[in-house]
């Protein structure tokens, strides 16, 4: 299981009982420590993608496809060349990327431009001195193109949907006899609903600086898992992967649009060779909504039956979603609903429309987030029709183990969640009756719905050392997208080896350091955290010998190493310094246990009966997790998916002009992310909970469980608030006003 003196290795086969995160002294883990980026942040000192000041380095603009479908005839460069401050445009029509990769792969994406798939792609790149000079020329300059017709229209080919290949989960599952048993059941629902496209609305735009020296590539980019991304970045530039680093340190938000690279990334590499100068590509924030990754529409048809004692029979969840031609993602709709509930028949399933729109690919909570749209809701019309409360019809179909793979669940408490939290939330008050609460001109209702994200473990490692002066330094290429990787694994550090978090240096986002999964799925905490754990544990080993005792009777704590009845400063024990790297494997645990973490959402909503606008006014989340790391950190991830959760229930809806397929709502000024008006106090409630069979930190998932059923919670508020039932969703005034009863 060990590889060398200064490696540790640990591939999670069995369960893992005894952390040394339980029996550390320093104090530090699970508290609501404020993020050790934070002063750099705030100070302006943290350095994002396109703030690293490279010498002699050119501006970038990418040019953008003015057509849905069809050929590049001819780029007028020599316009381009002619105004004034541009040095050149670069295009390469095999090479440069017609969209982005998905995440975690190593190979490069689609590559060649000539064709153009969708409108936005991105066929060439303007250099110039200036961003101005070079933005001025990418959106002037003259292409002419070969038209032909494309598919800009889901509903109109929805006919034409295919089955896609084996990603996330098999793309069709049945189970026993879901059609019979569905049309023998007493009390059933068949309902159908609809999300749109969305974009993960990052802050930061993509960006990339590209520096080549002796042949190897240094790229400083915004990208949320670089040991991945070096290599799909090479396999592109057809180079050799020791010769791609990319450096990440500091990434404003990315949500799963920046898993895989993207087209700025390789454009602005070739460019830079070319010319022989280092190249900034920073998109277009019209560019990142044309160019990267959309999360699917759904269509998503669930059909639920269960006997008069509210036990289902049937489960069957069956969506459409769409991509680009020649794209094995996707969205991974039913992803959740494999293990939420028990039934003996089931059907999930997903079926693709090709589309000649932007990539579809991962946003927060690949599935989850808008799958249960559909089986949450469908969930709440199936207890209204056996006359039974929604959170009870929940907890009889709560299964004991997966029904699918008869396996146990490693930890699960969704039925706590869901109790706990219509204790706090007064769900006891809730009046079953849809529309029979009224405030003036406000109806007002309160609804609920399960959470689940499924818990990943990816291959990751990281370096821990200790230094002469008793300071320490930690290293992994895993990133901290805002989420609060740096502070976390500090903590696990300075917990094992009671070194103070003050202490201790963090140095993420560099593919020089040892590599690791990213930031991604949810998994980022408990891999790359677990390889500082088993790094330090191993400096732990190392500090014992030191002190001559065995590691169970060396306690840790301030700087000190206490045994053998003597307090030694670890300082002393460290001679020039000592260093471990720690690596965590998925291992059978995956397989024998179904691991996720669970919670339930609980909203208050009032509807206008004048204007139909709906405004949240509570909503509470409660989560478990397994171990949390930091209850600040944990708490900022939930209160941002619980916003996510809102925008999709009520505003976020990419448009695309059916006749070509651009985006009409391409910016922030009408892509409506929710603002802080739209946007309650939140409240977050973390059930204690350990997960032995995740990992040695006994942490689970929690960027992505905070979106995971929030916006169903929103729109059964809604139908509580008004009988209306709306399934197309977001839902708009315009989808409630001819419903709502007279003023």
């Amino acid at each position: 299981m060990f590889g060398n003196s200064d490696t540790k290795s640990l591939t999670m086969n069995q369960p893992y009982p005894d952390s040394l995160l339980d029996t550390g002294v320093q104090g530090v883990i699970s508290k609501p420590l404020d993020r050790v980026d934070g002063p750099f942040k705030v100070s302006g000192t943290a350095t994002y993608a396109a703030e690293y000041d490279i010498p002699n380095a050119v501006h970038g603009v990418l040019v953008s496809a003015k057509i849905g479908h069809g050929e590049v005839r001819s780029i007028d460069i020599d316009a381009a060349k002619a105004m004034p401050g541009v040095i050149d445009v670069i295009t390469d029509y095999d090479s440069f990327l017609r969209n982005s990769q998905q995440g975690g792969e190593t190979k490069a994406p689609t590559q060649g431009v000539k064709q153009v798939d969708y409108f936005g792609q991105i066929v060439a790149i303007v250099l110039a001195e200036t961003f101005e000079a070079a933005r001025e020329a990418a959106l002037s300059i003259p292409v002419e193109y070969d038209y032909k017709s494309g598919v800009y229209n889901f509903e109109a080919h929805r006919d034409e949907a295919h089955k896609p290949p084996k990603a996330m989960i098999p793309p069709h599952y049945s189970q026993g006899d879901p059609d019979k048993a569905f049309d023998e059941a007493p009390v059933k629902v068949d309902v159908t609903y609809i999300t749109p496209s969305q974009n993960s609305a990052a802050m930061e735009p993509h960006a990339s600086i590209a520096v080549w020296e002796d042949g190897a590539l240094t790229l400083y980019g915004a990208y949320q898992m670089p040991t991945s991304d070096a290599s799909q970045l090479a396999d592109a530039l057809g180079v050799s992967k020791n010769k791609v680093r990319i450096v990440s340190r500091y990434i404003g938000g990315g949500f799963g649009s920046k898993l895989g690279i993207a087209p700025e990334s390789v454009a602005a590499a070739i460019a830079a060779k070319r010319l022989g100068r280092p190249v900034k590509a920073v998109m277009l924030r019209q560019q990142v909504f044309d160019a990267t990754v959309r999360r699917s529409n759904t269509e998503q048809r669930v059909k639920l039956a269960a006997g008069r004692d509210g036990r289902m029979t049937t489960l069957v969840h069956d969506s459409l979603v769409s991509n680009l031609p020649g794209e094995s993602f996707f969205e991974p709709v039913g992803i959740g609903t494999h293990s939420l509930y028990a039934s003996e028949n089931r059907r999930i399933n997903h079926d693709t429309v090709d589309v000649n729109l932007t990539l579809s690919g991962s946003m927060r909570a690949p599935g989850e987030a808008v799958g249960m749209v559909g089986v949450e809701c469908a969930m709440d019309e199936l207890a209204e029709a056996l006359g039974l409360d929604p959170i009870e019809l929940r907890r009889i179909n709560d299964p004991e183990q997966d029904p699918e793979k008869q396996v146990p669940f490693s930890s699960r408490k969704l039925t706590q969640s869901m109790d706990e939290g219509a204790r706090r939330f007064g769900w006891d008050k809730r009046n079953a009756v849809p529309g029979s609460r009224r405030e003036g001109d406000w109806l007002v209702g309160i609804g609920m719905a399960a959470a689940t994200r499924n818990n990943q473990l990816q291959q990751s490692s990281a370096k821990a050392e200790i230094h002469p002066d008793g300071s320490a330094t930690v290293s992994s290429a895993m990133t901290d997208i805002g989420t609060g990787s740096y502070t976390i694994m500090a903590q696990i550090a300075s917990e094992i080896l009671g070194i103070p978090v003050d202490r201790i240096t963090m140095k993420l986002g560099d593919t020089n350091d040892p590599p690791a999964a990213g930031s991604g799925g949810s998994w980022g905490a408990a891999s790359a955290g677990s390889a500082v754990y088993l790094a330090c544990e191993l400096l732990r080993e190392k500090l014992a010998k030191a002190m001559e005792v065995d590691p169970a009777d060396l306690t840790l704590k301030d700087g000190q190493a206490i045994g053998g009845n003597r307090q030694v400063a670890i300082s002393d024990l460290v001679g020039d310094g000592i260093e471990a790297t720690g690596e965590i494997k998925p291992g059978k645990q995956e397989k024998t246990h179904t691991q996720a973490s669970y919670g339930a959402h609980f909203a208050e909503v009032g509807v206008n009966v004048v204007t139909g606008e709906v405004r949240v006014r509570r909503m509470l989340g409660v989560f478990a997790a397994g171990r949390v790391l930091n209850a600040k950190t944990a708490r900022s991830q939930c209160l941002g998916g619980m916003t996510f959760g809102i925008g999709t229930a009520l505003t976020e809806e990419l448009i695309h002009d059916t006749r070509n397929g651009k985006l009409v709502n391409h910016d922030l000024a009408e892509y409506h992310v929710p603002v802080n008006a739209d946007v309650p106090q939140l409240e977050v409630h973390f059930l204690d909970e350990r997960d032995i069979h995740a990992n040695p930190i006994h942490a689970k998932g929690i960027g992505e469980l905070g979106i995971s059923g929030a916006a169903p919670a929103v729109v059964n508020a809604i139908y509580n608030a008004t009988g209306i039932r709306v399934r197309d969703l977001p839902i708009t005034l315009d989808k409630l006003l001819d419903g709502l009863p007279p003023v």
